[in-house]
């Protein structure tokens, strides 16, 4: 029975994971908000999770590798820095980083990376996705995971074909790109839609979160068996066995 420290324990996710710990069989070790000690509750954990902002992540990690401690990180918002830190991070402890912790949009990513491999180049892609009206970043971490699934699919580095936003006359489509869109608005909790347009022809493809609870009870099943890895970097498609 793996014990849950969990980083940014007052915020929406931090209080949905502890909500579900108990049916998922795990415990809880307890939390770490912002002032707090982060090493102090990684002691006490088997695995950490980490739904906090992208400026505690550096301190979290520290903590985690202090201790010798696995960590979910689920926030979203990270810097190529950080994601460099991670990176090293993982030649030492098991660290699981993803932008979604659902399993369907685990899936989901495997089913855009393979679409967009066998589509090819004369397939336009785009991603839509809304979100509620708090949320402070924008793509949202899950549509630029899903847009990393695409441009992986195509065989190219999403860095040199996405297009975050467009305004204004930006003139026609550049062909072999990977375009964003996003929607704010009341209380959504997280629709994502990638759409592969041919000539003539479309394949969509999504998932409609309803429930924030989806993404608390992926994060704890994700946090179970990131206890039992080797050190190394994982995501969640590793969780299902993909």
């Amino acid at each position: 029975m793996a014990s849950i420290g969990i980083y940014g324990r007052l915020g929406r996710m931090g209080q949905a994971i502890a909500a579900v710990i108990p049916e998922l069989g795990a415990t809880l070790a307890g939390g770490a908000d912002a002032g707090e000690n982060p090493e102090a509750i990684a002691r006490k954990a088997d695995v950490l999770v980490d739904f906090s902002a992208a400026v505690a992540v550096d301190a979290h990690l520290d903590a985690a590798l202090a201790t010798g401690t696995p960590i979910l990180i689920g926030t979203t918002g990270l810097t190529h820095a950080q994601h460099a830190r991670i990176d090293a991070a993982a030649q030492q402890i098991p660290v699981l980083q993803t932008g979604n912790t659902s399993l369907g949009i685990a899936l989901l990513s495997r089913l855009v990376r393979e679409a967009a491999g066998r589509l090819g180049a004369d397939w336009d892609v785009e991603i839509v996705e809304t979100h509620h009206r708090m949320k402070v970043d924008a793509p949202s971490g899950t549509a630029l995971m899903l847009g990393e699934a695409a441009a992986a699919g195509m065989g190219v580095a999403m860095a040199d074909v996405g297009v975050l936003g467009r305004a204004g006359l930006v003139g026609a489509r550049a062909a072999g790109t990977i375009g964003f869109a996003a929607v704010r608005g009341g209380r959504v909790v997280g629709d994502h839609q990638v759409i592969f347009a041919g000539e003539g022809e479309r394949i969509e493809l999504g998932h409609r979160a309803d429930d924030r609870a989806i993404f608390a009870r992926g994060a704890v099943k994700a946090a179970q068996w990131l206890v039992t890895q080797a050190p190394g970097r994982y995501g969640m498609d590793a969780v299902l066995g993909l």
